[in-house]
């Protein structure tokens, strides 16, 4: 029975599997439109840290880096949205990630979140003293909130955490735009779909 059920559902599976790379477009787009935008609003301070040797990046023309991010982010965002030129837009983004890893969040380790428990953080992957000292600002502020504030309410839609700014977010962004790197925006749910569907049929 195995025989002939299989691959008539793999068969049946396979119209779907635009649907998973529809899901990674829509996850990223949002994510990429927003950093751009921020860009856009906090240019000047954007590409004073971008300059800064002392206490930013110390990139060379900052101000063209800054634009070209920003170009990544915006058209490549709205580009992902619709799934055009996907895998064309993925290059500049997949750039962007890993320059975003690499220059701001490899310093942090691999949690974008401090977690002293993690075994990512006890030394097996990049380990940073910060997620400690991180870990123990965050015991000090619950004791002062318990003590002073209205913990209850703070803490009633989830508790506090402090940010490590690691790798994690952008690493997992690159590997999302490595996969519609290789495999474009899917099949029915895709600008790009459509349209080479219809230079076929002209074709």
């Amino acid at each position: 029975m195995s025989g002939p059920i299989l691959p008539a559902l793999q068969q049946r599976l396979q119209k779907l599997d635009g649907v998973p790379l529809l899901m990674l477009r829509l996850y990223l787009a949002p994510v990429m439109l927003q950093a751009g935008w921020n860009k856009v609003v906090n240019f000047e301070q954007v590409v004073t840290w971008f300059g800064n040797v002392e206490w930013g990046l110390g990139l060379p023309m900052p101000a063209l880096q800054v634009t070209l991010a920003i170009g990544a982010e915006l058209l490549g965002g709205i580009f992902l949205l619709l799934g055009l030129f996907t895998r064309l837009s993925s290059i500049p983004l997949i750039f962007t990630m890993l320059v975003a890893a690499v220059m701001v969040h490899w310093e942090n380790g691999w949690l974008a979140i401090a977690d002293p428990q993690s075994w990512l953080a006890n030394g097996v992957l990049l380990y940073d003293e910060s997620v400690v000292t991180s870990a123990e600002k965050l015991q000090r502020a619950n004791s002062l909130l318990q003590e002073y504030g209205h913990y209850d309410w703070l803490t009633s839609s989830g508790k506090l955490v402090i940010l490590n700014n690691g790798m994690e977010f952008a690493i997992t962004y690159l590997v999302m735009l490595l996969v519609l790197l290789a495999y474009g925006g899917g099949r029915y749910v895709s600008a790009d779909y459509w349209l080479r569907r219809a230079s076929s049929n002209l074709h």
